[in-house]
């Protein structure tokens, strides 16, 4: 076990973090994969996330990353996300035409649904 650190902390916070693509369609593959994988390394660069390990499928996504006590999950996965939808949206017209709702990736399942 690694602590980092900066100058007045020292945390060790690891997240294993899983992303389906919606109803699972097996899009993640070809020259997509490789933009997919270039998009969530720069991402993360820019925010000073560390990917510890990372695995692409055809319809999802694994990773374990270490994220700074200043960053939230839900803020470094919001601009993941994001920007992977819009540039695949853009890049690929293909992916455009299947997800034409703009909802690229599947909800997620943990948060609690409101009762209606």
């Amino acid at each position: 076990m690694r602590y980092s650190s900066f100058a007045h902390t020292r945390f060790y916070h690891r997240f294993h973090v899983v992303r389906f693509t919606n109803n699972r369609h097996k899009v993640l593959q070809g020259p997509m994969r490789e933009r997919v994988r270039d998009i969530i390394r720069q991402s993360c660069d820019e925010m000073g996330v560390d990917i510890g390990r990372g695995a692409l499928a055809r319809e999802q996504f694994h990773m374990i990353l270490s994220i700074r006590p200043k960053l939230s999950l839900s803020q470094v996965m919001q601009r993941i996300k994001g920007r992977l939808s819009r540039r695949d949206q853009i890049e690929f017209p293909e992916v455009q035409k299947r997800y034409w709702g703009r909802r690229f990736w599947a909800r997620d399942i943990s948060r609690p649904r409101p009762e209606t």
